[in-house]
């Protein structure tokens, strides 16, 4: 089963500010720097499980460590369940599939200060 990715308003904010950040230095810096974590974002949809966990309390809130450079970024998701009222039709068998979802929460360079 595959998940949709979503962001946050503020996932959002992060990633202006971020390519706000190194546009200014470089602009081809902060367009490979958007797609480089457009790519990593990519493998949530198939394997959310497979990265960290930020807090033993809570297994579906973990973090994505995207490389990029001589450092990088961090990405904050949440793994959501079953949406109610939401579902996909899977082709090869024609039955529906609940939707299940990765929120990305926030976004930040790996120098900057943590989350928690």
């Amino acid at each position: 089963m595959s998940f949709r990715v979503r962001y946050a308003a503020s996932a959002r904010d992060d990633l202006k500010r971020l390519y706000g950040f190194l546009v200014r230095r470089d602009v081809a810096a902060a367009e490979r720097a958007l797609e480089a974590i457009r790519r990593a974002v990519e493998v949530l949809r198939d394997f959310p499980f497979t990265c960290r966990k930020v807090d033993d309390a809570n297994p579906f809130l973990r973090e994505l460590v995207i490389s990029f450079g001589n450092s990088g970024y961090v990405a904050l998701f949440e793994i959501e369940g079953e949406q109610e009222g939401a579902a996909v039709q899977d082709e090869a068998d024609e039955q529906d599939e609940p939707v299940r979802y990765v929120s990305i929460l926030a976004v930040r360079h790996q120098r900057e200060d943590d989350w928690l």
